[in-house]
C-alpha cells in the first residue's frame, strides 16, 4: 500500500499545468521538423518554420506557446493499492490547476455555466477529470490542455453497422475536410471507434496523447491509420490552412467492443500545439 498526500498531488498538477503549456513534447516537435523537410509549399514551409521558432521561444522563456491555454483535461490512473490522504483527490487536482494557471500567467478560459451568463470562473477550473482504476501502487497524472480552436472541430456520429469501414472513413475524412484550417494545422487526428455514444469520443481524445509515430497494435487499424493520414495530406489544406502537403502529422485510432446494432465513430482533432505531459507518483 502506497500513501500519497493531496498536497503532493496539487503541487505536481500545478507544475504540469505550467510545463505542458511551455514545452511541446519532443515527438511532436520532431514530427514538425520532419514535416518541414517534406513540405513543398513555400507558404507551408514558412508556417512550419514560424511554428518551430515559437515552440523554441516558449520553452526558453517559459511562456505559453499558444494564447489559448485550453481547458485542463486531466487523466488519472489510480493504482488500486494507492491510499490518498489529507483530502479529496478531485479537489487536489482542481487546486493544482487553479495554482498552475494563476502562477504560470496562463489564460483562464473556463466559464461556470455554458448557456446562461457564461461568467468566467477566473482560475480555469474546474478541470475535466477522467479517472481509471488500475492494478499497482502508482498514481499517474496526465494533463492535456485542450484549446477551443481544435476541440470545436471534433464530431461524433452513430453510424449503422451496414455503413462499415467505408462509412467510417468517409465520416473521418469529411470531418477533417470541413475543419479546414480552423484547428491550426498541421493537426493530429484522434479517432475512436466502438463502445457507445460517450465512449467513442473518449477513445478519440485519449488517442491524441499517443506518441507520434506509434501504431495501433492491431495491424488492420494500423493500416487504416496510414491510409487516412495519406488521404488527409492529399487534401491540400496544408500548414495553417494556407495550402501544402503537410495537413496532418498523424492519425491515431483506438477501438472498443460495441453493440451488434451500433457503430459509433468519433473524431477529435488537435492543433500543432499537441500539449500533454504526465508524471507518475
Amino acid at each position: 500500500m502506497k500513501t500519497i498526500s493531496v498536497q503532493e498531488i496539487t503541487a505536481v498538477t500545478r507544475k504540469l499545468c505550467m510545463d505542458v503549456n511551455y514545452d511541446l513534447p519532443g515527438d511532436v516537435e520532431r514530427a514538425l521538423q520532419d514535416g518541414l523537410k517534406r513540405e513543398e509549399s513555400s507558404f507551408g514551409q514558412y508556417c512550419l518554420e514560424q511554428i518551430l521558432q515559437n515552440c523554441q521561444m516558449a520553452r526558453e522563456h517559459q511562456q505559453a506557446m499558444c494564447q489559448d491555454t485550453g481547458i485542463a483535461v486531466v487523466y488519472l490512473e489510480v493504482g488500486q493499492d494507492v491510499h490518498i490522504v489529507g483530502g479529496s483527490l478531485t479537489e487536489a487536482i482542481h487546486e493544482g490547476v487553479r495554482q498552475g494557471y494563476e502562477d504560470g500567467y496562463l489564460r483562464k478560459s473556463v466559464v461556470a455555466e455554458p448557456l446562461f451568463g457564461r461568467d468566467n470562473t477566473g482560475d480555469n477550473t474546474p478541470a475535466v477529470i477522467h479517472t481509471e482504476i488500475v492494478p499497482g501502487e502508482q498514481l499517474r497524472i496526465m494533463v492535456v490542455p485542450k484549446g477551443a480552436g481544435s476541440e470545436n472541430m471534433g464530431a461524433v456520429k452513430m453510424l449503422k453497422p451496414a455503413d462499415g469501414l467505408e462509412g467510417a472513413k468517409k465520416f473521418i475524412l469529411d470531418t477533417v475536410r470541413q475543419a479546414g484550417g480552423n484547428p491550426c494545422p498541421p493537426i493530429i487526428v484522434g479517432v475512436g471507434v466502438g463502445g457507445t455514444m460517450e465512449k467513442a469520443p473518449m477513445l478519440a481524445k485519449k488517442a491524441l496523447t499517443r506518441e507520434i509515430g506509434s501504431k495501433n497494435t492491431n495491424g488492420l487499424y494500423a493500416k487504416l491509420e496510414e491510409e487516412l493520414l495519406a488521404d488527409i495530406n492529399k487534401m491540400g489544406i496544408g500548414p495553417q490552412g494556407l495550402g501544402g502537403r503537410v495537413t496532418a502529422l498523424a492519425v491515431h485510432i483506438e477501438y472498443y467492443p460495441t453493440h451488434i446494432a451500433m457503430l459509433p465513430v468519433a473524431v477529435n482533432i488537435n492543433c500543432h500545439a499537441a500539449r500533454h505531459k504526465e508524471i507518475v507518483l
